[in-house]
């Protein structure tokens, strides 16, 4: 999608699987994207986070683009108990891409563009959280922090006594698309005038191994919309902190919230959850 919306540039196409990603370099190369090249990253561990920047940064002196397009789901058939669901699921779509934008979100350049793809269940799934839980008011140290004790008491059978999700996947998304708020927060508060647009979207159910063969949507299609926000010309204000979906900006469960940016950044470390 981006070399079709005539991106100028090397895109970097990641997987924690080699082979699997030189395979996809090389039907993306057959098709005509030349400007694309494979390098491993697996986004669970943060010391890979850290190798892909300084290979971002000694190769490019920086970053334009960053599409965290990472995510897992558990089948509804699968036998794993829901604290260990919790606990991958948690590991891969929240900390993942927590770890990923730590790493990478210092070596942006002026005007670049940040796309967190979340999903549409982070708007229903805040409907299972509790009154005082949907009440409160987040920023990104509480969130972790909330993240967090959702994957312990999913271990202990207590989530749902504590007023949190019975879902891991949308729990998880919730976490993106309310870190991708924060996110934008802190990035107008430190970095003013620098035209930096970051946005969490849903790409909407895609035809993927995750999603399966009955999905109502293709590859092609479930990619507009993040290559949309990839793509927001030099100078757009907007949209800006916001969750996406089929390029139309979406009220957030909680608008009126105030979602706080954390007074530094923070790095969280592989046992804190």
């Amino acid at each position: 999608g981006l070399c079709k919306a005539g991106f100028n540039g090397d895109t970097v196409l990641t997987a924690r699987n080699e082979k699997l990603g030189q395979e996809a370099v090389a039907g993306l190369q057959s098709e005509g994207c030349k400007n694309v090249i494979f390098y491993e990253l697996d986004i669970c561990d943060q010391g890979s986070s850290l190798k892909l920047k300084k290979f971002l940064e000694e190769k490019y002196s920086g970053l334009d683009v960053l599409i965290n397009n990472t995510g897992i789901a558990f089948k509804h058939s699968a036998t794993e108990p829901f604290g260990e669901q919790a606990e991958v699921t948690m590991r891969t779509n929240f900390w993942g891409t927590l770890w990923v934008c730590h790493a990478l979100l210092p070596i942006l350049r002026h005007n670049a563009r940040v796309v967190n793809v979340s999903s549409f269940v982070s708007k229903k799934s805040p409907d299972q959280c509790s009154p005082e839980l949907q009440a409160k008011c987040i920023c990104q140290r509480r969130l972790c922090l909330l993240m967090g004790e959702f994957v312990q008491a999913a271990q202990a059978g207590a989530h749902t006594a504590q007023g949190l999700p019975n879902t891991a996947y949308g729990t998880t998304k919730i976490g993106v698309t309310v870190l991708s708020r924060i996110q934008a927060r802190v990035l107008t508060e430190t970095r003013p005038g620098d035209g930096i647009l970051l946005n969490a979207c849903c790409p909407g159910w895609v035809r993927t191994d995750m999603a399966g063969p009955n999905a109502t949507k293709s590859p092609e299609e479930g990619a507009e919309t993040p290559v949309y926000l990839a793509m927001l010309p030099e100078g757009a204000k907007e949209p800006h902190g916001q969750l996406v979906w089929d390029k139309t900006v979406q009220e957030w469960k909680r608008e009126e919230h105030q979602f706080i940016p954390s007074e530094k950044n923070v790095m969280i470390t592989s046992g804190s959850d």
